[in-house]
């Protein structure tokens, strides 16, 4: 590995480059974002990302883990380099009222047909890292070694990196010296922030299904209610996190669905219940979800229940930790080239991604060691309005500001994608320039 950031003429090329294919990727963001699909439905998208790539000279391969795209562009010895953009969309009306907002509907597996809205930027994330592939093919000259680019699908449901990995992801096609990616959020238009050591939550969605003896409202005795079996768990979880986790630490326990019943005077044969556990340590985040389940079954057994509660993981990922030699790589690179006044430290995030199971190569079979990552934020919020928010610092602002997964967030600024863009190029070339 040579230099630890773009040197300033790099840094002028880089920008003469963006500029020179900025409409293009704009005209593609627009495009992704009017037509946004569900996780592992992803095919318009991944086709028409694939199609570009390969206009751009990369090795591109489709079907990658179901909907996947990888495109390699190898240039002699040196490091591999992977750089990841996820694709899929959220089941959200948009209300941004853009002239190219969504108006797409899709039906799930076994669902109703739902709107859909890319409100987590996840079509800005694949467009930057397009533009970054055009950046890096036009300055081929100036770096040696594979530029590996991952365009994933499904990570609203934690599925994509993994099943891409499952795929071969590493065997079929390279094994990466370092991993980067990036997410949006609403800070700053032109700023990123950059966070080393533990970074985003590990989360896991539990369905459970308590088993009561349902009848007439009227005649509870003869009955085995969910209802109240139910409202005993909800209330008995919230004991977790006051009572069996360390202070210092960081957890969140909260039951999002609880449905029993049809109407007052039945009392059902079940209750459903959807629970969502967050947290920075993943052996910890295995106590918390033992420690839900030894309380599920115990109030199930309080109740009367008449046979074992059932439970059911709907999807999970593990802490991201960000290497801290590999973010000072990368954010010294960030600082030669925005300038130190455009970074920004980002707080720790209770919010979760699939990213870190593509470094956790080793815990996860995949071969060899572990692999450091670098998962940093790029600002998405124009100045007049930031200006106008109130709060200090980085953290406070954004606590009034629209966040991902809100039917009106718009990340998608002119200001935005190039910075995207730039990110991920001076981030990719810190490691591969001459």
């Amino acid at each position: 590995m040579t230099t630890l950031s773009p040197a300033p003429d790099l840094a002028g090329l880089i920008r003469t480059q963006v500029e020179a294919g900025f409409e293009e990727v704009q005209a593609l963001y627009r495009q992704l974002h009017r037509h946004p699909e569900l996780p592992f439905q992803e095919h318009r998208t991944s086709e028409r990302l694939a199609t570009v790539l390969e206009e751009l000279g990369y090795e591109v391969t489709r079907g990658v883990g179901g909907t996947g795209v990888v495109a390699l562009l190898r240039n002699g010895e040196g490091p591999t380099v992977m750089l990841r953009g996820d694709m899929d969309a959220l089941p959200i009306r948009e209300e941004t009222g853009l002239e190219f907002a969504s108006r797409e509907t899709a039906t799930p597996e076994g669902g109703d047909a739902v709107p859909l809205m890319h409100a987590c930027g996840h079509d800005l994330h694949s467009s930057c890292l397009v533009g970054a592939a055009g950046v890096m093919a036009a300055l081929i000259e100036r770096w040696r070694g594979t530029l590996m680019l991952v365009c994933q699908p499904a990570e609203e449901i934690f599925g994509g990196a993994r099943a891409m990995l499952d795929d071969g992801l590493y065997a079929r096609f390279a094994r990466p010296d370092v991993i980067l990616g990036q997410h949006n959020m609403p800070a700053l238009a032109g700023t990123v922030g950059h966070i080393a050591g533990s970074a985003m939550a590990a989360c896991t969605n539990l369905a459970v299904t308590l088993h009561g003896a349902g009848g007439h409202g009227s005649m509870p005795a003869q009955t085995v209610d969910p209802v109240v079996i139910a409202a005993h768990v909800v209330t008995r979880l919230q004991t977790i996190v006051a009572r069996e986790v360390p202070p210092e630490e960081t957890v969140v326990v909260t039951v999002g669905k609880l449905q029993a019943g049809t109407q007052a005077n039945i009392i059902p044969h079940s209750a459903e219940l959807e629970i969502n556990i967050r947290s920075f340590d993943d052996a910890l985040h295995r106590q918390v979800v033992t420690a839900i389940e030894r309380i599920v079954r115990a109030e199930c057994e309080a109740g009367r229940s008449p046979k074992p509660p059932t439970f059911r993981v709907l999807n999970e990922t593990i802490a991201l930790h960000n290497d801290p030699t590999a973010v000072a790589r990368v954010r010294q690179a960030h600082a030669r080239y925005f300038g130190e006044a455009c970074l920004y430290a980002m707080p720790r995030l209770n919010g979760s991604e699939d990213f870190p199971f593509f470094g956790n190569a080793g815990a996860g079979g995949f071969g060899g060691g572990d692999i450091p990552c670098v998962y940093w934020f790029i600002g998405a919020t124009p100045e007049d309005r930031w200006q106008a928010t109130p709060g200090a610092s980085v953290g406070e602002k954004m606590r009034h500001l629209e966040m991902p997964h809100s039917p009106y967030y718009f990340p998608g600024n002119e200001r935005t994608i190039r910075t995207g863009i730039e990110a991920m190029a001076a981030g990719a070339l810190a490691y591969l320039a001459d």
